[in-house]
């Protein structure tokens, strides 16, 4: 096969093109410039898309002896990933970047390219497995090494795109293995530091990044009862199950501390109570995206629920129609934002993703 290797400049992605090409495909590497506004070099495990991994990516290119181009997608990104994330901050909501990104650059407009220039599938460092069973049907699974698991931010790219997609880091037993392969087939990215926190936000002030792109609307925080306890700066600054930050001039009555447990953009006011109030035991999602063609809908399915990247799954059952899922949870999880993506599993296997419409009751 033709394969479009993502160069991200790191080493997963280094070592997943280097799988790829050892086992018999035609590999050419491509570097998404995804930001605008390009450093020279990176702030250690923060930002990306520097004019260093760029460099790193083709050295990478050049040691495998694979082709290799630079894809300005910037535009894309920040009309797709970036704008996404401030219109759902602003409305209130907690979305996740990486899922969007996986979504609409990696999985949409670079395969969408690659299918155009004859490649047949995109292959990646995700750490994530795909199973493809005796009648051809392809299953996306969590990786062998849980600490670094991407089935989460994946299960957005739907069956078309999982037809196309490789995952070459999947069967590895650990980040270690793959740094000792590095330095086996002498990348020089074996030591690079993973990426962390968002990409867009270099400094990981998230805060600071919605203020200067939003600006500030002060506001109310009211308790569960409506009485005015607090003041802010934006409602779009907070996160439902928040805790830290909210500089409240003085303490709940009976001295238990306060969460964020909503947020309503309209009016401009943050609501904090007790934690018992974040408890919910019904998520409800829609935008729903179904991996398992040979699970039926609207029957009565036990899943395991994921509503964080590396979050703890919880059991319960999904009811789904065309246009969203219901699960009924065993037992309550807290901290649910509408944004986030829900994810449910079976074991290993991920049957689907919907994002969260609404703080469920």
């Amino acid at each position: 096969m033709r394969v479009l290797a993502a160069l991200s400049g790191g080493v997963d992605s280094a070592v997943a093109a280097a799988r790829a090409k050892d086992a018999g495909h035609d590999v050419v590497g491509v570097h998404m410039a995804l930001s605008r506004s390009r450093a020279e070099h990176r702030t250690g495990s923060r930002g990306c898309c520097s004019i260093e991994d760029a460099n790193d990516a083709r050295r990478a290119a050049d040691r495998l002896g694979i082709p290799y181009y630079v894809w300005d997608l910037s535009d894309e990104f920040h009309d797709t990933v970036v704008a996404d994330f401030l219109s759902e901050y602003a409305a209130g909501r907690t979305p996740n970047p990486c899922v969007r990104c996986n979504e609409h650059i990696k999985f949409d407009t670079l395969l969408e390219r690659g299918i155009a220039l004859g490649f047949d599938a995109v292959c990646t460092g995700h750490y994530a497995r795909i199973d493809v069973r005796e009648d051809g049907g392809r299953e996306l699974h969590r990786a062998a090494d849980a600490a670094k698991d991407q089935s989460y931010v994946l299960a957005v790219m739907g069956p078309e795109r999982l037809a196309r997609a490789m995952f070459p880091l999947g069967t590895v037993a650990s980040k270690a293995e793959v740094r000792a392969e590095a330095v086996a087939r002498g990348l020089g990215v074996s030591n690079k530091p993973d990426s962390y926190d968002i990409c867009f936000v270099a400094d990981g002030d998230t805060k600071g990044f919605l203020a200067r792109e939003l600006g500030e609307r002060p506001g109310d925080i009211v308790d569960e009862t409506g009485e005015v306890v607090g003041a802010h700066e934006g409602a779009y600054a907070f996160t439902v199950g928040q805790r830290k930050g909210l500089r409240l001039p003085r303490p709940a009555a009976d001295g238990a501390p306060r969460y964020v447990t909503g947020i309503d953009t309209a009016r401009n006011v943050v609501t904090v109570g007790p934690e018992t109030l974040l408890s919910v035991r019904e998520l409800v999602g829609e935008s729903v995206v179904w991996l398992a063609d040979d699970v039926g809908a609207r029957e009565p399915t036990p899943v395991e629920v994921q509503v964080r990247a590396h979050g703890t799954p919880v059991a319960g059952t999904v009811v789904r129609d065309d246009a969203r899922v219901t699960v009924a949870l065993e037992e309550p999880m807290r901290g649910v934002a509408a944004g986030q993506s829900l994810v449910l599993y079976r074991g290993s296997r991920v049957l689907g993703q919907a994002t969260l419409v609404r703080q469920p009751a």
